[in-house]
């Protein structure tokens, strides 16, 4: 079961509802996941539970789309497992603070996207015209409320340029910040429905012309940090109000000869969380359909 966000193509009204098997049926009372995230993790279930609020459809009658919404923010954690530490400190010139923030108490975290920005499954994620060594970086999500509860998990995408944040720690921002940087599958697994989320394979597979370019793989138990843990440091700090997406760091980064192309096709998989396939493009041009989206759903078919 996954928890949705959808367009009716009858409608073409949005709502929040539950994927079972290929049907989509709506939430009773709920159109927003902002104001589902508002709730209490014991209520959240409840009403998942619960009896549906409208008649169940196919799939291929709505349009899924990215499972958040108003003033929910995704933020991501750096430098979680060995690998990534490892990874910074080959591509950076300023190798010791990925080694200190690795060991150190707190850790790394930043604003990766606000909800209007997000790309979901088979939606292009982007390259910046002005790098030229870029990856994607496959991550579990955590889903938490407005009170830091984990209400479930999600399959993200952190696109990142290596390039930028080499030359200089300080650049993260536009290394890791910029149109398509950040994907998120359609659906959110619930959390009660994962047995053990530090015992989850992750794995990552780079497609160009039709072949494997690139593949890895790794687990949620290489990493150093606890979920609940990096939840509890982003909202040590700030207020959630429509609760946040927290990207929990990547173990699984190429060697540096390799490099993201267009046309590439990035497919990521987290078995009992989703899967997210999406298309490389290059520059923000590709992405302005996101501005158009915010009135219109369906805007977003322009890019499937």
């Amino acid at each position: 079961m996954e928890i949705v966000r959808y367009a009716d193509r009858t409608d073409r009204v949005v709502r929040v509802g539950v994927r079972r098997g290929g049907r989509v049926a709506p939430l009773s009372g709920v159109n927003e996941v902002s104001a589902f995230l508002r709730l209490p993790l014991a209520e959240i279930r409840a009403l998942v539970e619960a009896e549906p609020g409208g008649p169940e459809v196919d799939e291929a009658q709505v349009l899924l789309l990215p499972p958040l919404d108003g003033r929910t923010e995704v933020w991501a954690s750096g430098v979680t497992y060995e690998r990534s530490m490892a990874a910074r400190v080959e591509e950076s010139s300023e190798k010791s603070v990925y080694e200190k923030v690795y060991e150190a108490e707190r850790p790394e975290l930043f604003l990766k996207a606000v909800a209007w920005r997000v790309v979901t499954d088979g939606e292009p994620v982007a390259i910046r015209a002005d790098s030229g060594l870029d990856v994607p970086e496959p991550e579990l999500g955590v889903v938490a409320n407005a009170a830091g509860e984990i209400v479930g998990y999600v399959v993200c995408n952190d696109m990142s340029s290596r390039v930028i944040e080499g030359e200089n720690p300080l650049y993260l921002p536009q290394a890791k910040v910029y149109a398509g940087s950040c994907a998120i599958s359609v659906g959110i697994r619930p959390a009660w429905e994962v047995a053990d989320a530090t015992d989850l394979d992750i794995t990552l597979a780079v497609v160009r012309d039709g072949r494997t370019a690139w593949k890895g793989e790794t687990s949620t138990g290489r990493m150093r940090r606890t979920l609940e843990t990096l939840v509890d440091y982003l909202f040590r700090g700030d207020a959630f109000p429509d609760g946040a997406f927290l990207a929990t760091g990547t173990g699984i980064i190429p060697e540096l000869a390799f490099t993201l192309a267009d046309g590439d096709r990035v497919d990521i998989e987290i078995p009992q969380v989703g899967v997210l396939s999406n298309p490389v493009v290059v520059g923000k041009e590709p992405l302005t359909w996101l501005v158009d989206a915010l009135s219109d759903p369906f805007a977003r078919e322009v890019a499937r």
